[in-house]
């Protein structure tokens, strides 16, 4: 098919219930830089509040939003809403559901992440595992203290999966 490429991931977009405690952690745990924010979001007239109430609607009031990079640059892009409210997902491991459930980060050094991860207020969903017998990929699945899945992997996606 002319014209038809891949195309390029530049961000993903997260919920979190504090702002700064989602900036610190990500900084910290695993190593994103601050490129802006957090920002505060207002449903109103200027222009940013125009295109927040173009993508979130009549119900959206206000909440702020900061935007990390990783070493590759593709960025997150933490919310935390205040009208409505942020909140915890009663069940936030619906796999089943469409949507996105989880983003993977690459760490050569997966068993320590994960550890650091569980230390500092997420957890460990599994065991880290050999992806696939008789080669090096390894994979795990842990939680941000806000909720987010987190799958970790040892090798790059294109690594782990170009050579079966």
């Amino acid at each position: 098919m002319a014209g038809l490429y891949p195309r390029v991931l530049t961000h993903i977009g997260i919920t979190v219930i504090n702002i700064e405690k989602a900036i610190q952690w990500y900084q910290e745990i695993l190593g994103f830089q601050l490129l802006a924010g957090p920002l505060t979001l207002v449903a109103d007239d200027s222009h940013f509040g125009q295109i927040a109430k173009d993508v979130w609607g009549s119900g959206f009031r206000g909440g702020r939003l900061a935007q990390l990079a990783g070493a590759n640059g593709v960025c997150i892009e933490l919310f935390d809403f205040s009208e409505p409210a942020s909140a915890a997902r009663e069940n936030n491991f619906e796999y089943w559901k469409t949507g996105i459930y989880h983003f993977t980060i690459v760490d050569p050094a997966i068993e320590d992440l994960a550890r650091r991860i569980a230390e500092s207020g997420g957890k460990c969903r599994t065991r880290v595992w050999t992806l696939i017998p008789g080669k090096p990929y390894k994979m795990a699945y842990c939680e941000d203290p806000f909720g987010n899945i987190i799958e970790l992997y040892s090798h790059s996606t294109e690594q782990t999966w170009s050579n079966l």
